[in-house]
């Protein structure tokens, strides 16, 4: 059956086929006009974990969003799919994660000249294998990026969309990212791991095209990630919490902030969305929650800002979702943002 015949044949009203693709749609990858590449990873997590069963617990919490979107009301014609998911990465980062709990350990409480040893190698490998990941990253979205797909990537940690960046990179001469989080994500080598899911931003600003990150939601840091920021003199832009809350009660509204938000901002725009960029009550179980944060319609207000704005939406990451174990409430929350992220994408 082809794309137009299961458009005209399938009923957007009915309940979420849960043998379907994700949000109960018929679309094949090759159909979608968006492509959810999904990335079980979370090694170098050091507080919270479950983040490497984001993707499926989204996939599963997709059946209960209603396909109709005020703003996007023709979104679920376009198509979209997620790819499969990769079983091989999610037993790879569940293996790496235990070895890196013990090199966290021993960096925290220390240890015998044996057990450091063991630590050292064991830190070489992690960072040899995280860059494996982000090469398989970078291979899989420029593999769909080549169909003529939008891509969204859905980890896994905040270190899962770097190979993302670097296929951008390769096609735009510049683009900006539209960072949404709790933490500025620009320590170097955080706990010696290079591809730390804390060093994300840290690690993207090695591409030239990158021209501008712009930060929102930000309420931790330390003096390093500052020091980073202040060395960039003016490509990295932040936006913290305690600034947009105080600048509110002064009078300045969420439409004039979005708007600065966005001026600061290229032509082309990467989205990538840190969950506990939201108040920690629409994700209490995501890794590294933090008090404060935006309002679920603060986060897609800004969203769709952005997209009417006339800059280009070119992908997006959603990471840090992390299920509970006896709650879907953090997957319902990041399934409604994701398909929010899909609309802006679209148009």
């Amino acid at each position: 059956m082809s794309k137009a015949s299961k458009i005209k044949h399938f009923d957007p009203n009915s309940p979420g086929d849960v043998n379907a693709q994700v949000y109960g749609l018929p679309f094949s990858c090759e159909e979608a006009d968006i492509v959810l590449v999904p990335v079980p990873w979370e090694v170098t997590t050091s507080y919270g974990a479950g983040t490497s069963k984001g993707p499926e617990a989204i996939f599963e919490a997709s059946f209960q969003v209603d396909l109709f979107h005020p703003e996007f009301p023709g979104l679920w014609k376009r198509g979209i799919a997620m790819d499969k998911v990769p079983e091989a990465l999610l037993a790879q980062s569940s293996a790496l994660k235990k070895e890196a709990a013990k090199v966290i350990r021993l960096l925290s409480e220390g240890g015998s000249k044996k057990e450091k040893a063991h630590a050292e190698k064991a830190l070489k490998r992690i960072n040899a294998e995280c860059a494996v990941m982000n090469d398989w990253v970078e291979q899989r979205c420029a593999y769909w990026m080549d169909q003529g797909k939008l891509v969204g990537l859905v980890g896994g940690d905040h270190s899962t969309p770097l190979g993302l960046f670097r296929a951008q990179a390769k096609r735009h001469k510049q683009f900006g990212i539209l960072h949404i989080d709790a933490h500025m994500d620009l320590r170097i080598a955080y706990e010696g791991f290079t591809y730390s899911h804390a060093s994300i931003m840290y690690n993207a600003l090695p591409l030239k095209q990158l021209t501008s990150l712009v930060q929102v939601g930000i309420r931790d840091f330390c003096q390093q990630e500052n020091d980073v920021m202040v060395g960039e003199k003016g490509r990295v832009k932040v936006v913290r919490s305690a600034d947009i809350r105080r600048q509110q009660y002064d009078g300045i509204t969420w439409r004039e902030q979005c708007d600065a938000i966005i001026a600061a901002l290229p032509a082309a725009v990467h989205i990538s969305f840190d969950i506990d960029g939201l108040d920690p009550t629409l994700c209490p179980h995501t890794g590294t929650p933090v008090p404060g944060g935006l309002a679920f319609e603060e986060a897609t207000y800004l969203l769709s800002r952005l997209a009417a704005s006339g800059k280009r939406i070119i992908g997006f990451d959603l990471v840090e979702v992390s299920p509970g174990k006896d709650s879907d409430w953090d997957a319902n929350v990041g399934a409604r943002l994701l398909w929010h992220l899909c609309g802006v994408l679209a148009k």
